[in-house]
């Protein structure tokens, strides 16, 4: 049991650190490492931890991340980024249609993949422009994560909470969909209001670089479209695996006399997938020995019930900006009791955990995606920068949550 635990505690730190202190170990390979190493001193057996792998989260996610990718291979969410970029708009205005935009493309295809394929470009436009990227980038990267919020296929962790309770896609939307329509405009007046007097950059000396020319693939796009609708009316009306679904939807669309299957499959976050599979293992070993029952057990006497949705809420969110949302939902998710209001729990969970995500840098993979990637680009998005709108966002948004949980109890 020592060993259990001490292993369990080193891959959560690494999860909360971003990697192993003193090593070159991300949370990926931590996640890798922990799951081996349970294995090797005989804390859970091979066939046991092959066992606790949730083929139908892993399945659902890859199935979803494929549909997702055929958007980015076929262009469209560059061109997206570039009509809307390019409008002739006041600052104001274009940051309120970039918010709308994340938030229901995040809805309804993965939000990370969004964030991945569209900030480059982003960053680039807004130059040529002569504005200031980061409010645009903050408020793209907080309405791609408190719009993903609604729907169950939005983001890894909704997935991961919708397989493990059972949750429909009706009765989901029906109680996480509003808060998360009604966070987009909390996120454009928040981050407006920021930076109501920082709209523009000082230009650099000399012309600055046009962004690349965007084509795209109308017929490919098209098809991810039709897959895309085809995808999200059978998890409505049909009673198949969701996995089933996902996964036929991805072998339709890899399928292709023009793209390669290559080209699609290079941007399936591989390193999530791996993740999510070691920490199914390490969560495994550590349920053997009984003690976040006990754990559980204890929170409840003190008055903390996780099956009460408020408390889920909030404790979800502190446990998101500890460890991160993919994992903090996936310690949660099967101490949960999917016997009472599972969509209310389920929504408190994905509301929790999706609308703390902007608190801080590190409580989002897209927070990340965005930073890194700004960096490359010369844009330096710090720690305080990022909080300075993160933090009255997360706040405000998680309010609002929290009344939306109030009145459904």
């Amino acid at each position: 049991m020592a060993l259990t635990l001490i292993v369990f505690l080193a891959v959560y730190v690494a999860m909360g650190f971003g990697h192993l202190p003193g090593v070159k170990v991300d949370r990926t390979g931590a996640a890798i490492i922990g799951a081996l190493a349970m294995m090797a001193a005989g804390e859970i057996s091979p066939a046991a931890a092959w066992s606790a792998i949730d083929y139908r989260t892993v399945g659902l996610l890859f199935g979803l991340m494929v549909v997702s990718a055929a958007f980015v291979v076929s262009g469209f969410y560059a061109w997206t980024a570039e009509r809307v970029a390019t409008l002739d708009v006041r600052p104001p205005v274009l940051l309120a249609i970039l918010v709308t935009v994340a938030g229901v493309l995040s809805a309804v295809l993965t939000n990370d993949v969004v964030v991945v394929a569209m900030t480059p470009l982003l960053v680039s436009l807004t130059l040529s422009r002569g504005l200031n990227p980061v409010p645009f980038l903050l408020a793209f990267c907080f309405a791609a994560n408190t719009g993903s919020a609604g729907t169950i296929i939005g983001s890894p962790q909704n997935m991961i909470a919708a397989q493990g309770l059972g949750l429909s896609f009706t009765g989901f939307l029906s109680v996480a969909g509003l808060p998360a329509l009604l966070s987009l405009p909390l996120v454009w007046g928040i981050v407006a209001f920021i930076y109501r007097r920082d709209w523009q950059v000082a230009r650099a000396a000399g012309p600055i670089a046009a962004a690349p020319a965007v084509k795209v693939d109308r017929w490919e796009t098209a098809k991810a479209g039709l897959v895309t609708l085809a995808v999200v009316t059978a998890f409505v009306v049909s009673d198949w695996p969701r996995e089933l679904i996902a996964l036929t939807a991805a072998g339709f669309l890899l399928i292709n006399r023009q793209i390669a299957s290559a080209d699609m499959l290079k941007h399936v976050d591989g390193n999530l997938l791996l993740l999510l599979m070691g920490l199914f293992v390490v969560n495994a070993a550590l349920a053997d020995t009984h003690l976040p029952q006990q754990w559980l057990a204890d929170l409840k006497g003190a008055g903390f019930d996780l099956d009460e949705p408020l408390w889920l809420l909030l404790i979800g969110a502190a446990l998101s900006n500890t460890v991160g949302n993919n994992p903090a939902v996936m310690l949660l998710v099967p101490y949960l009791d999917a016997a009472k209001d599972v969509d209310a729990i389920g929504a408190a969970l994905a509301l929790g955990t999706g609308f703390s995500s902007n608190l801080i840098v590190f409580g989002s993979l897209a927070g990340i995606i965005v930073v890194e990637q700004a960096a490359r680009q010369g844009i330096t998005i710090s720690f305080r920068e990022f909080a300075r709108a993160g933090v009255p966002t997360a706040l405000a948004c998680l309010t609002m949550a929290a009344l939306w949980i109030l009145w459904l109890g």
